[in-house]
């Protein structure tokens, strides 16, 4: 595997705009001229190189890119990727991964709000705790995440998988209020707690939870419908994450539909 390393040399004073770093649009490129690309620091513009020092690796293989420090400034790291693998050595800001298409991110520490918002495909790992919003849609759009997998080892914000299409996304910790709020499809795991308004207004999609017991609403309802198979194959999917999922094919869910308010026809399923 061949890439570069940019380390974190100076702080930035301001919010600065990480999106043109993927691994294929560096992929190739000489350090001196990575370190001459200019980046938004705030309203003005400044050489990538007054905040990190760039390091290349050789070899051959799938283009890669490692970021070393406290990136809790930077926002859009991994913004529309499209291949290759990007790793976060420390804290990310937001808007990480949003409109990635294909490869692997992942992050050591926490991540700001938007993470992973329209999401497409590829896999995001985030080691610690993500803002408001992840997995959802980002301002101004209607869909949310779209595809590929978020996991979340810590615990998020609010609105999580608000408006989420397609993919799967689990959560180790806990989540904020309106987790699956407008939830079109896809699948969402949750191992801790769950804030009020789980699954609001939620049309289609399975959220299951491990530890979560909300609040019964008169707008989802028990089904004692056979879903053996569907559970046999959906817990055997998420246990490939570890963690507190890796016991989910011995256990077996109760499950919920709704939200009727909407004419939705999601599943909620609680692991007792």
């Amino acid at each position: 595997m061949s890439g570069l390393t940019l380390r974190l040399a100076n702080a930035p004073a301001l919010r600065v705009d990480l999106r043109q770093l993927t691994p294929a649009a560096l992929a190739g490129m000489a350090p001196d001229a990575v370190a001459r690309l200019p980046l938004w620091h705030g309203n003005e513009r400044i050489a990538l190189g007054e905040l990190f020092t760039v390091q290349a690796h050789g070899g051959d293989g799938e283009p890669a890119l490692t970021l070393e420090g406290d990136l809790g400034r930077f926002d859009r790291i991994g913004w529309r990727m499209s291949g290759g693998t990007l790793r976060v050595d420390g804290n990310a800001g937001d808007y990480l991964g949003c409109g990635m298409q294909d490869g692997t991110l992942r992050v050591n520490g926490n991540a700001g709000d938007f993470a992973a918002a329209a999401l497409a495909g590829g896999k995001v790992v985030i080691g610690g705790n993500a803002g408001d919003f992840a997995a959802a849609a980002l301002p101004g759009d209607m869909d949310g995440m779209r595809g590929g997998t978020l996991v979340i080892g810590g615990n998020t914000g609010d609105r999580f998988g608000d408006r989420m299409r397609r993919g799967t996304a689990m959560v180790a910790g806990n989540t904020g209020d309106f987790t699956a709020s407008r939830m079109v499809a896809g699948t969402i795991a949750v191992a801790g707690a769950v804030g009020t308004h789980l699954a609001y207004g939620m049309r289609r999609g399975t959220i299951v939870l491990l530890s979560a017991r909300p609040q019964a609403r008169a707008t989802f309802v028990r089904t004692d419908g056979n879903f053996d198979v569907f559970w046999t194959l959906l817990a055997r999917h998420l246990a490939r994450a570890g963690g507190p999922f890796t016991a989910l094919p011995a256990l077996r869910p109760r499950r919920l539909v709704g939200d009727l308010a909407v004419d939705g026809r999601g599943e909620l399923l609680i692991v007792d």
